[in-house]
């Protein structure tokens, strides 16, 4: 199976959408955990899959892929689910 890089860039998306649904269907169960420990669950579940949805997205585009709108509109979702996941983090506590 040959994904193209920019579906595998929208897939990174909704991969993050994911985490962020499950993460807040169980915030309860993680309130015995740290401040800290809650960060670095946070930014491994919902920054990292975004920064590897950003570079499958860049990559899509610098390749010339046949459907080039859809490694723009990875590369833009995946940026802005990161951006304003790092915003909220370095806020949180």
């Amino acid at each position: 199976m040959n994904l193209k890089l920019s579906t595998l860039s929208i897939l990174f998306f909704l991969l993050s959408l994911l985490f962020l649904l499950l993460l807040t269907r169980f915030e309860s169960s993680l309130t015995g955990l740290s401040l800290t420990a809650e960060r670095i669950l946070s930014l491994l579940l919902l920054v990292v899959p975004a920064l590897a949805g950003i570079v499958f997205g860049v990559l899509s585009i610098l390749r010339k892929e046949s459907r080039r709108w859809l490694g723009v509109l990875g590369t833009l979702l995946n940026a802005l689910f990161a951006l304003f996941h790092l915003f909220l983090l370095s806020f949180a506590g």
